[in-house]
């Protein structure tokens, strides 16, 4: 096999791969209609997403399609020659202007301002906790569902964080559906500065260049504004940045995110494989930083655990609770698989072949297939004068531990539906391996990103 050869077999490869994906997704499609038409309880009228079938436009629409278009035209070439400053910035407000515009889609009142006013949501909560040291020492006591004072579903199934979030926003003065909203959106955002950042303290800035497109066009932002997830992406994502970056500030105040971010989700336990894996890639200092983020983890918990919630407490009940409600009903069979494909619809299509790319890059003994195909290191060869970082083991490890922490979650049965959206500090962390596609096909898959959101936010209306 000649080397003109090799980046046609990688086509045909990456061809398969898409080739299942679209099988598994119209699988999902198709079984979660047949189940839905038979009567299964899956509460998911368009499962395998937690949405309704409702094709609309709204006024997001047309700034949906301005920032597509610019992104997917200018977007890699901008990419590869701003200013490291200028790019981040430009980054988060077109990550940003992203966000809201297709949050906009549903218009302003039901897309944003109304979205966490349920009374699933936090915000119900808010207005009955006058003590937070009360709530705090009181809050495993109300986790189980059928008592007069259970808390509402998504505040029973986290740890009071998600909870706390919300009235100390309301105790600043921005309290309400418009203000918890407009937050999850900023905050979300910052998705787009951290993960660049990330790459370029793990010696990867050329990767962090070529993912760059792919954070501002991220199909999951559907679910980031507006939905408390998206603050816990912002969150987890801003930590593990800080322990790349690395030094006693970052590493401590990257420690105290992290241990919040335990608070925020039991879930994000999980999220001690990506800051493993941070810290495993770090070329100096990684056993004092890693002390140092450690032991501001350990203050986070023992703050709470002072304060009366005990974290392994929370976690046994809430258990408990999942199996009071829909979880009962939903059939795993269906959810172990279907759940992948919403993660495809949330983190996109792309992330299949660029994971199978970046397998391959990790592979010992093997050339990275950007290199052979033409990618964003070759350009750089053709470029001198430029300062040439690499890809790295950061574009391998970092999409392969948050793969891994996707499927632990998926068999662990506590994920039955709604991925969309729990999935996502995962989800934007898989996209970095798409700085092992070839640059020529990166605008291409950037319009599939494109597409995916754009078709999921005007043909469904999608649920927090």
């Amino acid at each position: 096999m000649t080397m003109l050869n090799r980046p046609v077999r990688h086509r045909h490869a990456d061809a398969v791969v898409v080739t299942v994906e679209a099988a598994l997704l119209l699988a999902a499609i198709g079984v979660g209609a047949l189940l839905n038409a038979r009567g299964v309880q899956l509460y998911a009228d368009a499962a395998p997403l937690y949405a309704a079938w409702r094709p609309h436009l709204g006024p997001g629409t047309p700034a949906a399609l301005l920032v597509a278009a610019l992104v997917i035209g200018r977007g890699p070439g901008w990419a590869r020659s701003a200013s490291w400053p200028r790019l981040l910035a430009v980054g988060y407000l077109g990550a940003l202007a992203w966000t809201l515009s297709l949050a906009l889609v549903d218009g302003w009142s039901a897309g944003l301002a109304r979205r966490l006013t349920a009374q699933a949501e936090y915000l119900h909560e808010v207005p009955r906790v006058a003590d937070v040291g009360a709530m705090l020492a009181g809050f495993t006591g109300r986790i189980l569902d059928f008592q007069p004072d259970s808390w509402s579903t998504h505040t029973a199934g986290h740890p009071p964080g998600a909870l706390l979030l919300f009235v100390w926003l309301d105790r600043i003065g921005l309290g309400g559906g418009a203000a918890a909203g407009l937050a999850c959106v900023l905050l979300g955002a910052t998705v787009a500065v951290s993960v660049p950042v990330t790459l370029r303290a793990l010696g990867a800035e050329d990767a962090a260049r070529a993912v760059w497109p792919f954070l501002l066009l991220f199909p999951g932002a559907v679910w980031v504004g507006a939905s408390a997830d998206g603050i816990f992406t912002g969150v987890v994502a801003a930590g593990l940045a800080l322990l790349a970056v690395g030094g006693r500030a970052p590493a401590v105040l990257g420690g105290l995110l992290l241990g919040f971010a335990l608070y925020l989700s039991y879930g994000f336990v999980l999220v001690g494989l990506l800051a493993l894996t941070v810290l495993a890639l770090r070329t100096r200092d990684r056993v004092g930083v890693g002390v140092l983020a450690a032991l501001a983890v350990a203050a986070v918990v023992a703050v709470f655990t002072a304060a009366g919630f005990r974290w392994w407490d929370g976690y046994h009940l809430v258990v408990r609770r999942y199996y009071q409600g829909w979880a009962a009903d939903r059939p795993f069979g269906y959810w172990i698989w279907a759940n992948l494909a919403a993660l495809l619809l949330s983190a996109g299509p792309v992330v299949g072949p660029a994971l199978r790319r970046a397998v391959l890059a990790g592979w010992p003994g093997r050339p990275r297939p950007a290199d052979r195909a033409g990618g964003a290191e070759c350009e750089d060869r053709a470029r001198p004068h430029r300062r040439r970082r690499g890809f790295g083991g950061a574009t391998v490890w970092l999409p392969i531990a948050a793969a891994v922490a996707v499927l632990v979650a998926d068999l662990s049965a506590l994920s039955k539906a709604e991925v969309e959206r729990i999935w996502l500090p995962f989800g934007v962390w898989l996209l970095v391996a798409t700085a092992h596609l070839p640059a020529r096909q990166r605008r291409w898959w950037l319009v599939v990103q494109a597409v995916t959101a754009l078709a999921v936010n005007h043909l469904l209306w999608t649920v927090s």
